[in-house]
């Protein structure tokens, strides 16, 4: 399995994945999300809601940060990506993600003005295991 594999395997068998923005006054916001929708390559996409403060901090200043982390009785694992985030409106990918349980939150459905998707692309990293520490650049990666 390749390392980019390897990485959404990771984080999609996570409970949850924590995505990052920067505020207006350059602190770092942290917030839990569910696990991203579709992986593909170092692209990261995330169904929420267009009125979000997350996703306003995000048209104002795209770095962001994605981590996930598992915690075993013995092995502590943690990867961070490091990259930006695109809000789309795009009705394709909205409905490429779409879930049916998605009504609870978008009463108007797939085309709630509401629903947005992040798009996150990664551009580096570090990977933590067993006491050591790794960072890599993700377009050095197979």
């Amino acid at each position: 399995m390749k390392i980019k594999e390897q990485i959404a395997e990771f984080i999609l068998n996570q409970e949850a994945a924590f995505i990052a923005s920067v505020d207006e006054q350059g602190y770092p916001n942290m917030k839990a999300m569910l696990l991203p929708r579709k992986i593909d390559g170092n692209n990261f996409y995330f169904s929420t809601n267009t009125s979000s403060m997350r996703t306003q901090q995000y048209l104002k200043n795209p770095k962001a940060s994605v981590y996930s982390y598992h915690k075993g009785r013995i092995k502590y694992e943690g990867i961070m990506l490091v990259g930006t985030m695109e809000v789309l409106q795009d009705q394709e990918i909205k409905q490429e993600i779409w879930r049916a349980g998605d009504t609870m939150y978008y009463k108007e459905g797939v085309s709630d003005p509401d629903y947005c998707v992040l798009k996150f692309t990664a551009v580096k990293g570090r990977y933590y295991c067993n006491l050591k520490t790794e960072s890599f650049e993700f377009d050095d990666l197979v």
